[in-house]
């Protein structure tokens, strides 16, 4: 599982360096290996204001993204998810009833 370690590292690295805890924000390019998406994936969602949020900063304006806020993304797009919310399961749903049609000629 080379994905998970390099995640995993990521992770750490943003965890263990002193700005990164101070300020718990990540570039485009950290977020990304964090989510396990591209760069570019980033930028489109961005674009169409999809995704997880993210804000410019500093003078440059640089997009960043907030890590508490990648991780609540995280979790809603799981909670969105059939297979991992088993209240939204359409197997498990109550059967619905068709209404009755009359023919009339």
């Amino acid at each position: 599982m080379p994905e998970v370690a390099s995640l995993s590292s990521v992770y750490s690295s943003a965890r263990s360096d002193s700005s990164a805890v101070d300020r718990a924000f990540l570039g485009v390019r950290e977020a990304a290996a964090y989510l396990g998406l591209s760069p570019r994936t980033l930028y489109v969602w961005r674009h169409r204001r999809q995704g997880p949020p993210s804000f410019r900063l500093g003078a440059r304006g640089r997009v960043t993204y907030r890590l508490d806020a990648l991780d609540a993304w995280i979790r809603e797009q799981e909670q969105a998810d059939s297979r991992s919310n088993p209240a939204l399961d359409p197997v498990s749903a109550a059967p619905q009833r068709r209404a009755d049609y009359s023919a009339t000629a």
